[in-house]
């Protein structure tokens, strides 16, 4: 063994004295503590990451014009500055992940939110074209790169953490509320853009408005970064560090075909989820503009409704999963968006149904399987290469289904298609539905431990 095995696994140990120390002298209190911290941290550097992520798609109609020029073209630009945010998060699935894997949840989602909220200041202190000429789409294009690749881990690792902390008979439940930060992070965007239409208006915010957005982001960022500091290491991922045996759990040949196997159903069961999602949460405004006339303040202030309910929904469906099931839940949630999506996208476009009436059915069909993923996901694999594992196949599928699909569906807007949006994203339902078929039954995570049925 080389000497840096021996000084990494000398830091694991310490760790583990650490977290038995904490343990012996909270008791049962402190093990409560604990758990809060955990799901605090998780769901904090969730919202986070949303809140970055969806103010910029929602802020494209706005700061397009000062960085590159007004007109649709400027918007298929960010579009794609967008959508290249997501191809970056695959490399960091794999790099920031090995990081994950080897040092740690806790110090993975402590990079990843660093690198996030500075990425957030960067992008409101961005020149314009004005000023800088083509290179201000250049620095966006490589500030999106690099908070793609934070991203790219960040998923992945709180999804593992929150698999390795929870309660095992609350696990989706779990799940179900710290996802619940993405959905806080969204509420929080949409607020917050509605609060810059209302105060600056919408020619001021196009005039530089939007920077206050992004610098928001970049204090929220700095507060989860603070949260995360308090949360305490995963015990699981501790426990299988100073297993003997855990160097060899995942390198068996039928190991390594379940690896693969569920791997490729992580990678398809993902595209229905964020095709709908980011059809609903981030690219509905522009289908109203296109389809209904143009959004105001008060039509994105009423997403915060449809939002907040799939937030509950999600806890219960999570408890429900508890109970019958992962899979089961997953399931009938993506059934029910695959013959929900078209109907409500039709009935918008008709303007026989408010937007935000829509979003709710929607989102709603969608809550079971928004709530299971993280853990249903995770316990596919085993802890020591989880993050990757589970992050890999989980970040290209968004890249793909999600980072590209306000790219796609502005691309069908000005070819003057856009009502087949809304069936792509039953498409791609469907697909994730058929893929719940491929899932095999969890690989046992650690020596000792016992695999956990997926449902």
């Amino acid at each position: 063994m080389t000497r840096a095995k021996h000084m990494e696994r000398g830091e694991i140990r310490s760790m583990v004295g650490e977290q038995v120390g904490i343990g012996r002298q909270g008791g049962g209190g402190g093990r409560r503590r604990a758990g809060s911290r955990s799901l605090w941290a998780a769901m904090a550097g969730s919202a986070v990451e949303t809140f970055d992520w969806t103010l910029y798609a929602l802020l494209v109609p706005y700061f397009s014009g000062q960085l590159v020029g007004p007109g649709a073209a400027g918007t298929l630009v960010f579009y794609t500055g967008f959508a290249v945010g997501f191809l970056a998060r695959p490399l960091g699935s794999v790099v920031l992940g090995r990081f994950g894997d080897r040092r740690g949840r806790r110090a993975a989602m402590l990079l990843s939110m660093t690198v996030l909220a500075a990425g957030c200041f960067a992008l409101a202190a961005l020149p314009t074209a004005d000023r800088f000429g083509p290179g201000s789409v250049v620095l966006l294009v490589l500030v999106r790169i690099v908070q793609g690749l934070a991203v790219g881990a960040e998923n992945s690792t709180v999804a593992a953490y929150v698999t390795e902390t929870a309660p095992p008979e609350r696990r989706m439940l779990y799940s179900g509320v710290s996802y619940g930060g993405v959905i806080l992070g969204t509420v929080l965007c949409y607020l917050v853009l509605a609060a810059l239409l209302a105060h600056f208006g919408p020619q001021q915010l196009r005039d530089g408005g939007w920077r206050a957005g992004f610098a928001l982001g970049g204090l929220l960022g700095l507060a989860a970064v603070l949260i995360r500091r308090w949360a305490a290491e995963s015990p699981e991922f501790l426990a299988c560090a100073r297993s003997d045996r855990h160097d060899s759990d995942a390198r068996g040949s039928r190991s390594r075909r379940l690896v693969r196997r569920n791997a490729t159903a992580v990678f398809f069961m993902t595209a229905g989820l964020t095709s709908g999602y980011y059809l609903t949460i981030t690219y509905l405004p522009q289908y109203v503009r296109h389809t209904a006339g143009t959004a105001d303040a008060r039509g994105t202030a009423a997403m915060v409704a449809p939002l907040l309910l799939l937030l509950a929904l999600m806890a219960a469906t999570g408890a429900l999963a508890d109970r019958v099931g992962a899979r089961p839940v997953f399931r009938a949630g993506l059934l029910l968006t695959a013959l929900a999506t078209v109907p409500a996208y039709a009935a918008v476009s008709a303007r026989r149904l408010p937007a935000w009436i829509a979003a709710t059915l929607v989102l709603a069909c969608l809550a079971g399987p928004l709530a299971t993923a993280n853990v249903f996901f995770a316990r596919l694999f085993p802890v020591r290469i989880r993050v990757v594992a589970m992050g890999l196949p989980l970040t290209l599928s968004i890249a793909l289904f999600g980072g590209a699909f306000p790219l796609l569906a502005e691309a069908l807007a000005d070819a003057g298609h856009v009502r087949l949006v809304p069936w792509a994203a039953t498409a791609a339902a469907t697909l994730s539905l058929a893929a719940t078929c491929l899932v095999r039954e969890p690989i046992q995570p650690c020596a000792g431990q016992d695999p956990i049925p997926a449902g």
